[in-house]
């Protein structure tokens, strides 16, 4: 195997700004900043959405009811579709 051409795998700090979580992951991302957690200083990295902010995670998500739709258009519709062409 070939010396120094994998990148370096380390423990980061990804935060949740919008949810204000810490997450420790094993990563191999780049990053210069840092942050000391727990006594042990890791590289530390800001994201805006994670398992603890997304909406599908949270049971926040916003469903939208297709049959209701469906309904409300033939009803609107209904003297349309029944025109025979022709």
């Amino acid at each position: 195997m070939k010396a120094n051409i994998h990148p370096h795998y380390r423990t980061v700090v990804f935060h949740d700004t919008s949810a204000n979580e810490y997450f420790k992951v094993g990563s191999t991302i780049k990053t210069e900043r840092e942050i000391e957690l727990d006594g042990v200083t890791y590289p530390y990295v800001t994201i805006d959405v994670s398992s603890a902010s997304h909406p599908f995670y949270t049971g926040r998500q916003k469903t939208l009811s297709t049959e209701g739709s469906a309904a409300r258009f033939r009803q609107r519709y209904a003297g349309f579709m029944n025109v025979k062409r022709g």
